[in-house]
């Protein structure tokens, strides 16, 4: 921090310090109208100020500016200032000091432990800012806030029992549904089971975040790919089938598992059925690609190609594009094929260039899904891009 803005800083406390110790010496001098005089310390805080030592200079004045019930909000201001210079130790400082005071009232002191908590946050002292907020969370000041500051640690911490109860007791408190998040953090202990190999407490732990959220989208495709991978296709089919009836913009996202589950059975008939459906109501790029493949392998290239073709005069693609290129390459030569590998070397460039996943809530794209945004940390955000470049 340059020196310029500490000065900015810290002038406002200097002066606010020098007017109480003013007008406490006032009111202490004799005969009621005696002449105001600042403390030593006062001078020795300015001394330290100009001449460019900050750091002895606010210790000086927050010293001198003792706490009543006209300095509180100073104290308070000052230390939520340092905490958002990322001067975490002065704001614990100043905090700590202010809890100290017995003379605080008790919302004075929540709303002191309360910044503290924040503190503490901010340091990555998780561990201390959550017993400050299970203290306020048994009080009747800030109880919302603590609670969101507890829902904020847990999954920091990854502990999504505990984010569960807590989303409860928001709901309970403020009136804010929180199933759909609850729903996630359900998921995650889903995606921790079967990844150890439980997946009976898997797909258990499935059902409870459908029966948070029935719409949530991520525990089919979880439970589909539970199912698949375990050999059960039939019963993978059926969670991934209920995709399209909880979000449609998600559909496109268990196409390739479908095919690969009706393939495994010997259903393709069933399989084109499906897709056809899915683009005639839904559309989607996905879908026509799969489409495009089952045509491929019953009647041949051409026929694929002439598949693709019918669909992009109505709703063009990149994707589709680049998969009529390729099938067109089939069977042509000399001019004609360079000129048609050129083009297939430019929508497969533009192809792995787009982004797939576009967060609804502050803008992020990738080509990894994330169920929580790694950007603005929004749960369910993310979804399949749609239009020419995506779906």
């Amino acid at each position: 921090m340059s020196f310029e803005l500490l000065l900015a800083l810290l002038l406002p406390v200097a002066a606010i310090s020098g007017w109480w110790v003013a007008k406490r010496n006032t009111v202490q001098s004799t005969g009621g109208g005696g002449r105001s005089e600042l403390s030593a310390e006062y001078f020795t805080g300015l001394n330290y100020l100009l001449n460019e030592q900050p750091d002895k200079a606010v210790d000086v004045f927050v010293k001198m500016l003792e706490v009543d019930s006209e300095t509180v909000e100073t104290h308070l201001a000052l230390g939520n200032l340092f905490r958002r210079r990322g001067e975490g130790d002065r704001a614990i400082r100043i905090h700590q000091n202010l809890i100290a005071r017995p003379t605080l009232t008790k919302e004075q002191r929540a709303q002191a432990l309360l910044e503290l908590g924040k503190d503490y946050m901010r340091a990555g002292f998780l561990d201390r800012a959550e017993n400050l907020f299970l203290e306020l969370v048994d009080d009747r000041f800030h109880r919302a806030s603590a609670l969101d500051h507890l829902s904020d640690i847990y999954q920091q911490e990854k502990d999504w029992e505990k984010a569960i109860l807590t989303a409860r007791k928001i709901e309970a408190e403020t009136g804010k549904r929180m199933s759909a998040l609850s729903a996630q953090f359900c998921c995650e202990l889903a995606d921790i089971a079967a990844s150890r190999g439980e997946k009976k407490l898997a797909l258990k732990t499935l059902k409870r975040a459908l029966g948070y959220d029935k719409n949530c989208v991520r525990a089919n495709i979880l439970a589909g790919q539970i199912e698949k991978d375990s050999g059960n296709y039939k019963a993978a089919i059926r969670a991934y089938k209920q995709v399209e009836h909880q979000d449609p913009t998600f559909a496109s996202e268990v196409i390739e598992p479908l095919f690969a589950c009706h393939q495994a059975l010997g259903m393709m008939d069933e399989m084109e059925n499906y897709l056809r459906h899915v683009l005639s109501h839904l559309g989607g790029t996905s879908a026509l690609l799969a489409l495009a493949q089952i045509v491929c392998m019953q009647r041949g290239e051409y026929a694929a190609a002439q598949t693709i073709i019918q669909y992009l005069k109505n709703k063009p693609s990149v994707k589709g594009l680049d998969r009529l290129i390729e099938y067109n390459l089939v069977g042509s030569e000399g001019s004609a094929r360079e000129n048609l590998q050129i083009l297939k070397d430019l929508t497969s460039k533009l192809v792995d260039r787009y982004p797939v996943y576009k967060c609804d809530t502050c803008g992020f794209t990738g080509k990894t899904l994330h169920w929580q945004c790694p950007t603005c940390r929004t749960w369910n955000s993310t979804k399949p891009i749609q239009g020419i470049e995506g779906e």
